[in-house]
């Protein structure tokens, strides 16, 4: 039996620990572990990785500690522009968006995709559309915005006026919320969600709505969510690339995540990280940054949360 298990992450760009209040750090370590309850309770009650994945996601793009839904990165222009996937690894049916701007819960959206089963991808204007008429909850634009992003546009767009070159954190640059999930049944499911990054071009996408870029998952082989640079995960085909080199490689889950993270994806000299779990076994969250927000149920019940190094045992899940 391999046991129902569970990750999360909510991205790489971690901020130094002085950066924030003991009492901020410790309110983003209790929603990672108000998500993975959110999913654990749907595992632990024989349903599908599917649906916990999803569960998962939802509750981090409701937390404004994360940068996916609610706190999610401004473009240049100020707007917000979200995208997010979800994938199972029963049947390889998946579902995506990416541009959305209405949508409260991207990943929401991204379920409903493929549960029609007409499209993997829908975009912009027609994928808000597509959501509102299945009956996702829809929000005014300015239900994402929090004043942490308003402010991280300025100065990011008042450095560039000034031609003053300043090294962006990885907390600037990118973030990404995702889990990974294996069910009763050993079904693997993988679900991603990003707003970005601060001051991204209107209309770039990265590779979280991206099946095989950011998001995998095989029954048998692996679940995948990424976070780092898209850009590198797109040409890198990251996702599927973890699941080749277990599939025709034979590398464990271990040394295939650690290749792509502190190998190939460190020769791109961009900050990267995953959480993955395999057909047996328990979640994997490598990263090669500061910190990662990261989280997992163990196959024993067993809940652990970070941000940095030091790892946060909770106890049962």
């Amino acid at each position: 039996m391999a046991g129902i298990a569970l990750g999360l992450h909510g991205g790489c760009g971690t901020l130094e620990r002085s950066l924030q209040s003991e009492a901020d750090w410790a309110e983003s370590r209790e929603h990672i572990a108000l998500a993975l309850r959110a999913g654990w309770k749907i595992l632990s009650s024989g349903g599908t990785a599917l649906d916990a994945v999803q569960a998962t996601v939802v509750m981090m793009e409701d937390s404004p500690h994360f940068n996916a839904g609610h706190g999610a990165a401004l473009t240049a222009r100020a707007e917000h522009e979200l995208d997010a996937a979800i994938m199972d690894g029963n049947n390889l049916a998946a579902g995506a968006v990416c541009m959305v701007r209405r949508v409260r819960n991207p990943i929401e959206a991204a379920r409903a995709v493929l549960d029609g089963a007409t499209a993997v991808l829908l975009a912009g204007d027609a994928a808000d559309e597509f959501a509102a008429s299945v009956g996702v909850s829809m929000v005014d634009p300015s239900y994402f915005t929090t004043q942490r992003r308003i402010d991280a546009l300025l100065l990011l767009q008042q450095l560039a006026q000034t031609g003053a070159f300043v090294p962006a954190t990885e907390a600037e640059k990118h973030g990404t919320v995702g889990a990974v999930a294996r069910d009763a049944n050993g079904h693997l499911a993988a679900a991603t969600s990003t707003g970005g990054f601060n001051n991204k071009p209107p209309g770039r996408i990265g590779d979280s709505p991206i099946i095989g870029a950011g998001t995998y998952a095989h029954d048998g082989i692996c679940a995948v969510s990424c976070t780092g640079q898209g850009e590198i995960f797109i040409r890198r085909v990251a996702a599927y690339d973890l699941a080749a080199r277990m599939q025709y490689g034979g590398q464990s889950l271990q040394d295939a995540a650690n290749t792509l993270v502190f190998d190939t994806l460190a020769s791109h000299k961009i900050g990267a990280g995953m959480v993955t779990l395999g057909a047996t076994g328990n979640p994997f969250a490598p990263y090669n940054t500061l910190g990662m927000y990261r989280g997992w149920i163990t196959t024993e019940g067993d809940m652990t949360v970070a941000t940095h190094a030091e790892l946060h045992n909770i106890g049962k899940a």
